[in-house]
């Protein structure tokens, strides 16, 4: 094989390998509004690592408001590796929701304190 026929196979390849693990990086995140009705945030689970984030929006002062983000604190870090998701009860009070690990089915309820995402042990 010619040294220009080799190198445009490598370039292919190297192509194809991107195209396949391009939608596999847009489903790297899940997200969940809280199921609260007079409660404007959004959370995130990491679907391999099982790590929870929250985000709302805040108004402040004259702006257009900003956007509050809460971090993972006690237990809502990341877990033993996983297919994980989220979950929303039907309760129009829950301020939390649930993450859900979809091959073992252990679960957790999530939900902000003060400034960080809490998760209760993983329980089946």
């Amino acid at each position: 094989m010619a040294p220009t026929t080799r190198s445009a196979m490598r370039v292919l390849a190297a192509l194809a390998a991107l195209l396949a693990a391009g939608p596999a990086a847009a489903e790297d995140y899940a997200f969940l509004a809280s199921p609260q009705t007079d409660l404007n945030r959004v959370f995130r689970v990491e679907r391999s690592t099982g790590e929870v984030g929250a985000c709302q929006y805040a108004v402040k002062g004259g702006s257009v408001g900003v956007t509050l983000c809460f971090p993972a604190g006690e237990g809502a870090g990341p877990q033993e590796p996983g297919r994980y998701d989220l979950v929303a009860s039907n309760h129009r009070q829950e301020g939390g929701v649930y993450r859900v690990e979809r091959g073992t089915g252990r679960m957790s309820a999530c939900y902000v304190i003060g400034e960080q995402v809490v998760c209760t042990p993983q329980a089946k």
